[in-house]
């Protein structure tokens, strides 16, 4: 079985997000959606609040599920069992960290390979910082996320 890790914070969860993980869900046998801690950022959700967001947002995806792990995600992917990460790449910026990243990880864990996943065009300039900045200056951005996540910042 080929099994691949899709990580993020997903604070919240975007349209964005979903076009990776459908794209993966095509690519594998099974996606883990995993969805870090993150003790270094301050998220809008709570762990478990954006951990029902992104599961209620893949459902209709028979071969995802949607984890939560604190730590490296090195060492996630070792309890898991998988050996491959996707990551979502928008601009130039996300490509420099994301391959130190990958540097790093494949150090860490030599078995581990990254790949990374161009966005789609039309989710290029979207980020779940953005988001909470449209949600929190009355900005439109229900057309940006999936339902529930409309749902729950119109609820904050």
């Amino acid at each position: 079985m080929n099994k691949v890790i899709v990580p993020g914070t997903f604070d919240p969860i975007t349209n964005g997000h979903l076009d990776i993980i459908e794209r993966a869900a095509k690519l594998y046998d099974q996606v883990i959606v995993a969805i870090a801690k993150s003790a270094g950022k301050n998220p809008l959700f709570s762990l478990e609040e954006r951990a029902e967001l992104a599961k209620d947002s893949c459902s209709y995806l028979k071969n995802v599920e949607v984890k939560t792990f604190e730590g490296l995600l090195v060492n996630f992917a070792k309890e898991n069992d998988a050996h491959i990460v996707v990551k979502g790449l928008r601009i130039v910026s996300d490509f420099e960290y994301e391959f130190q990243m990958a540097g790093l990880n494949r150090k860490l864990y030599p078995e581990f390979e990254t790949l990374f996943m161009m966005s789609s065009h039309e989710y290029m300039h979207l980020s779940s910082s953005q988001i909470r900045e449209l949600a929190q200056m009355g900005g439109e951005y229900e057309e940006l996320v999936p339902e529930c996540v409309a749902k729950a910042l119109k609820n904050l």
